[in-house]
């Protein structure tokens, strides 16, 4: 037996790939152990663990009001409604964290293996989640919208999705792509202008084109004349923010019932699929641009994985110059591909103008391209995991919504609210980006026959 050491960025052993022979050269198996983790590692893992579930348990529990709280499940027109309920507040804050403490001191004491860390860890926000929000309605006053939060959170993660998808594009076949915002920002333009000129869909259309001709920009400075990528990145997006904003004052400001009035999508609701309790009315009962992004996330996913042009992507993202000596057009499939993911990226910006607000406003980005960006990076690069992310972030924007609704044990002032989604971002990225791989060949130009 032959064990092969894999290790993670930060240069700890995760895992052995241990092969098995009955002669010299001839495999009869092979399959990955997963090695136990350092003992810093499961300590520091199962501390902040269990401080996780102390300030459930302690904090929460004790700042907590007397009364119950009622949660309603029911979104923005429901089909079939589900009653409101009532739980024990107190009870079921000491509960939750009292089972995140004990998942901490099975962390601290034995350790989970890295894949069930991973759920140990979700099921560890989940729990500290249903406390926090317990505590949220303890005061009795009003019932916890669960379901109008949910809506609310896929409605603000949508742009997220779609500016992270952008980037699986770019990235996976090795062209970093800080351009995002810039992109989403002109695609927010073109939806705007275009809308209110011809129509909406006209908008739709021009926001996935005008995306596509800056990632052309971005694909010819980066493949072409291999310009530092997240150099080029910031310019784009400091070009973005300045053109938009001087056509904004030159064409849009003294003329906004002409250049800046466009009609938003209205949402589409599903047949039966729309009248399903709780999921019915927040996934099948959305906007054109909502369901879009659910194919463009599928079609991603799937092609990644099990497709000649996924295979050759991956491959030119890893290692471009072997898959040129196998016949792959490294430099084509990377000029394709980032322009597709800077249409994907204008279409995000469309959802938010002809998806949401309808009129454009300078900057009205504020950022979320490059929270888009954070996303792909604590998503692993997978869009599965970016998926994740994004709602991740859109459920920390949400929340901010729905607390400064809610009258909550405790008053929390409302520029702390304003750094949810923000103070979510630096700490997820910062949590794992340590323990993250970009694509091998990520940011390196290709010159053929060198």
């Amino acid at each position: 037996m032959s064990p092969e050491l894999n290790k993670d960025s930060t240069g700890v052993v995760d895992s052995a790939v241990e092969t098995v022979e009955v002669a010299p050269g001839t495999v009869i198996e092979q399959h990955v152990v997963e090695l136990k983790q350092t003992t810093a590692r499961r300590i520091g893992t199962g501390a902040a663990i269990v401080g996780l579930g102390l300030v459930a348990a302690v904090v929460l529990g004790l700042s907590a009001g007397s009364s119950s709280t009622t949660f309603d499940l029911n979104g923005n027109d429901p089909g079939i409604s589900v009653p409101k309920f009532s739980v024990p507040g107190v009870g079921v804050i000491v509960a939750c964290g009292v089972i995140i403490m004990l998942l901490g001191a099975a962390q601290l004491v034995r350790g989970f293996s890295k894949r069930t860390l991973r759920w140990v860890g979700i099921c560890a926000g989940v729990l500290f989640l249903v406390a926090f929000l317990t505590w949220a309605g303890t005061e009795g006053k009003q019932s916890v919208q669960v379901g109008s939060l949910l809506y609310q959170t896929l409605f603000l993660a949508t742009p997220l999705i779609l500016g992270s998808m952008a980037g699986v594009m770019c990235e996976k076949t090795g062209v970093i792509n800080v351009a995002i915002e810039g992109q989403m920002l002109f695609g927010a333009f073109a939806g705007a202008l275009f809308g209110t000129i011809a129509s909406s869909w006209i908008g739709l259309v021009a926001a996935v084109l005008i995306g596509g001709v800056v990632g052309a920009l971005l694909a010819v400075f980066a493949i072409k004349f291999t310009v530092n990528q997240v150099i080029l990145g910031v310019v784009i997006n400091a070009f973005a923010l300045g053109l938009t904003g001087y056509l904004y004052d030159a064409v849009m400001a003294n003329n906004g019932n002409g250049t800046n009035q466009p009609a938003v999508f209205s949402p589409i609701k599903i047949p039966v699929l729309g009248d399903i309790p709780v999921v019915g009315s927040l996934l099948f009962n959305q906007t054109i641009i909502t369901y879009l992004m659910y194919a463009i996330v599928i079609i991603i996913d799937v092609m990644l994985l099990r497709s000649r042009w996924g295979l050759r992507t991956r491959a030119v993202g890893e290692h471009p110059k072997a898959a040129d000596t196998v016949g792959i057009n490294v430099l084509r499939l990377r000029y394709q591909n980032v322009i597709i993911g800077g249409g994907i990226a204008g279409l995000a910006g469309a959802a938010l103008t002809i998806g949401s607000v309808g009129q454009f406003n300078k900057n009205m980005t504020s950022g979320q391209g490059f929270i888009a960006l954070a996303a792909l990076i604590f998503g692993r690069w997978t869009p599965r995991g970016a998926l994740g992310a994004s709602l991740f972030f859109g459920f920390a924007s949400a929340l901010q919504v729905a607390l400064s609704l809610l009258a909550t044990p405790v008053k929390i002032d409302s520029n702390l609210l304003q750094m949810l989604p923000y103070l979510a971002t630096i700490f997820a990225v910062a949590g794992l980006v340590g323990r993250v791989r970009a694509p091998a060949a990520d940011g390196e130009p290709y010159v053929k026959g060198e």
